[in-house]
């Protein structure tokens, strides 16, 4: 599941000298990767099968790469004069989000604004991944469509987790009220993002995610893509690199297309777009953006209701047409309904299966939103199970070598590795939002604790290889200061998808989200505080 804080799954490289992994090289076998507990020594082949750049198929080299450009030659005089113009371009261009120090900045527009923290430069990236990571994106939304429709793998396969996460519990109940009633979504509408890392133990790019609600920053993104073009343009002769290397990024466009697309197909010419929003939101300029497109290119009215809202103001025909305000509903955009937070009480939850029930598009539907969870993400990358819902060996190959080794707790061999080793893992809970992961000893006191109490609390976690990536020096940019730092960055490919009936309509990816953190940082969501937005730069 994507969120606006989606936390980022990596280490400082201090730490990559003990981290060896044993992966087999066949395709088949790469999602069930196996620790060697004895030695810890990385055997994967030197090697590498030649194939064309554009396969996910192919394990891509990478070289160490010389800095793009070197920060200790860019003196503070020069760099304050790139900050400042930094600023002023996001000030204009309204890559901005609400300041918290500012009470009314997450519910009254153009109150308490500040820039989106933001990297200054963008960060290098080496172009064969990229198009690796592009190519895969449209598998990726297939499978989710085809999990999506197969209700008896989703509800057992989280049927353990919904003993002992609440959260889960709820959603899979709506879930199986929909199943009962044999409730079909002929228009399923997927706004996806695929998060990825550049691995350098395994010489790989490893799918950490797939956020198939409320995935941020498509808006803000090609902002930051755009504010480095226009940066390099200004001053890359004298820092030696090219604005043309930073690839164009038409995320905002690209959603509201289809947003605007799965419009037209409800048929309703006076039904509107609505997006689910929190409350409080500080990022509420990221979403306006997408609006904006809606309105003046697609003549689209869009309004913003909290879950608590659509409860309030909601009903649903007997045609099953959702009407919210008055206002007949075509597109539910969820921008918010992805962690307990955003239901505080029986209100947002009765909205949920109230906009469920309806024929309203939604973006995601419940199915949808249980094919995000990190249990589906482990059990899909099971020996065998891909070929549960894909024919295709050579589309099965490209998604197997994208993944990284993920286990559930009922595997007994790895959880002891885990406890012996806690820094080659990550524990993940189903939860969104950022800040939720577990690293380094507290992987070993979690599992150890969880041993104690019994079998059952393992549902609620996966184990995930820690992925640890290249480190540089980089400027950073939060409220009008740069600091050099050690950073370190994650890969989030857009990806949108649109099927009416039997035809697919929209199928691809969709721009991109580089995001960047400090490297002694265990998280990395922007929103949560602990990232910046960045962009690449292709090498």
């Amino acid at each position: 599941m994507g969120s606006g804080c989606s936390s980022l799954s990596y280490s400082s490289s201090s730490t990559c000298n003990a981290t060896v992994f044993s992966i087999s090289s066949s395709p088949s076998s790469s999602s069930s990767l196996k620790l060697n507990p004895s030695s810890f020594l990385f055997q994967n082949p030197k090697t590498l099968r030649n194939q064309s750049p554009l396969r996910c198929g192919r394990s891509f080299k990478m070289e160490s790469q010389k800095p793009i450009f070197d920060l200790e030659k860019l003196d503070d005089e020069f760099v304050q004069k790139l900050v400042y113009d930094a600023l002023v371009w996001s000030s204009l261009h309204g890559l901005v989000v609400g300041d918290k120090s500012y009470q009314k900045s997450g519910n009254v527009p153009g109150v308490g604004l500040m820039h989106a923290p933001i990297a200054l430069l963008p960060t290098a990236f080496p172009e064969a991944y990229w198009k690796q990571a592009c190519n895969v994106t449209p598998l990726f939304n297939e499978l989710i469509d085809r999990v999506s429709l197969d209700g008896k793998f989703l509800q057992d396969s989280l049927s353990r987790t919904k003993k002992v996460d609440v959260f889960t519990s709820r959603l899979l109940d709506i879930h199986s009220k929909m199943l009962e009633r044999n409730k079909k979504e002929d228009i399923r509408l997927g706004l996806h993002r695929f998060d990825y890392m550049l691995d350098e133990e395994t010489n790989s790019l490893l799918q950490i995610e797939m956020n198939t609600i409320s995935c941020s920053f498509p808006g803000l993104s090609r902002l930051v893509s755009q504010l480095h073009q226009s940066l390099l343009r200004s001053y890359g002769d004298q820092i030696g690199i090219d604005s043309e290397r930073v690839p164009i990024n038409t995320s905002t466009i690209q959603f509201a297309d289809a947003l605007a697309k799965a419009w037209l197909e409800y048929s309703n010419p006076r039904a509107v777009v609505m997006v689910i929003v929190q409350p409080e939101e500080r990022n509420m300029y990221d979403q306006h953006l997408l609006s904006s497109i809606l309105r003046e290119k697609h003549n689209i009215v869009v309004i913003r209701k909290t879950l608590a809202e659509v409860e309030k103001e909601g009903s649903v025909q007997e045609d099953e047409t959702l009407i919210v305000g008055g206002q007949a509903v075509a597109v539910v955009y969820f921008r918010s309904g992805y962690t307990p937070n955003d239901h505080p009480s029986e209100s947002e939850w009765n909205a949920r299966l109230l906009i469920e029930e309806s024929s309203a598009v939604k973006c995601p539907s419940i199915a949808y939103h249980l094919t995000g969870s990190k249990k589906i993400q482990q059990e899909l990358a099971k020996p065998g199970v891909l070929e549960r819902f894909l024919d295709n060996k050579e589309d099965i190959a490209k998604l197997r070598k994208c993944f990284a080794g993920l286990w559930s707790l009922d595997d007994s061999e790895i959880v002891k590795q885990a406890i012996e080793k806690p820094g080659l893992f990550v524990m993940k809970p189903q939860r969104e939002g950022g800040g939720n992961n577990i690293y380094g000893d507290d992987v070993r006191e979690n599992l150890l604790r969880l041993q104690k109490e019994g079998e059952e609390g393992n549902a609620a976690y996966i184990l995930m290889q820690r992925i640890f990536p290249k480190v540089s020096n980089m400027f950073l940019v939060r409220e009008g200061v740069y600091h050099k730092h050690q950073a370190i960055s994650e890969l989030g490919v857009y990806g949108a998808y649109l099927r009416s009936k039997d035809e697919v309509i929209v199928n691809e990816q969709s721009g991109y989200l580089m995001r960047t953190k400090i490297a002694s940082s265990d998280e990395g969501g922007v929103a949560a505080g602990f990232g910046v937005l960045d962009s690449i730069y292709l090498i």
